[in-house]
């Protein structure tokens, strides 16, 4: 296993296993409400075995190369996570996301995971299309896609249900000499 380093206030990012499963439940359960209203992953961590078997699901996406599912750890707990929820490296694209818990918001964590990952998948794994999808609601994960360089591509309309609300999701990407010359100019 690796842990990257996020910065001096000691978050790390390290991948999650399915032994991970007890410590991911318990993360869930803090955050369930806040994690749950714009997103469905709350939904499919109800029990330990449900959990393992979420965490089992990546591990085997990851085995297959087609995702990838990354914790956030604050002082030793976990508080959040990013991840390849698609990954074609054949393709050259892959979809990043995020989630976090409320006591950790404000902090930049997931900007820098983010920046982590997209960073290994343009420059080690050759993806040429990075997209970002989010709940035109949430701002937070809005801007973070907007801090990242990318751009807004498009919206589709009440795309999605949650919470008895129909949602239109934003659709944003990074390309991969867009991502270089972003990441030359802040070095």
């Amino acid at each position: 296993m690796f842990v990257i380093s996020l910065g001096d206030d000691g978050a790390e990012l390290r991948p999650l296993e399915p032994y991970h499963a007890e410590e991911y439940l318990a993360h869930m359960e803090r955050g369930r409400e806040y994690i749950g209203r714009f997103i469905g992953l709350p939904d499919l961590c109800t029990d330990l075995a449900s959990t393992r078997e979420l965490l089992r699901s990546y591990a085997e996406k990851a085995a297959a190369d087609s995702g990838r599912l990354y914790g956030i750890w604050t002082d030793g707990t976990l508080v959040g996570g990013v991840l390849f929820r698609t990954f074609d490296a054949a393709a050259e694209t892959c979809e990043v996301g995020c989630w976090l818990e409320e006591a950790a918001v404000g902090r930049g964590l997931v900007t820098r995971a983010i920046r982590v990952i997209v960073d290994w998948a343009v420059e080690e794994r050759g993806i040429h299309r990075v997209e970002w999808r989010a709940a035109s609601g949430n701002t937070a994960s809005l801007k973070v896609a907007e801090r990242l360089g990318m751009v807004r591509d498009g919206v589709l309309r009440q795309s999605y249900a949650r919470g008895g609300v129909r949602h239109d999701v934003e659709v944003w990407s990074v390309l991969a000499p867009e991502w270089r010359e972003r990441q030359a100019a802040g070095r």
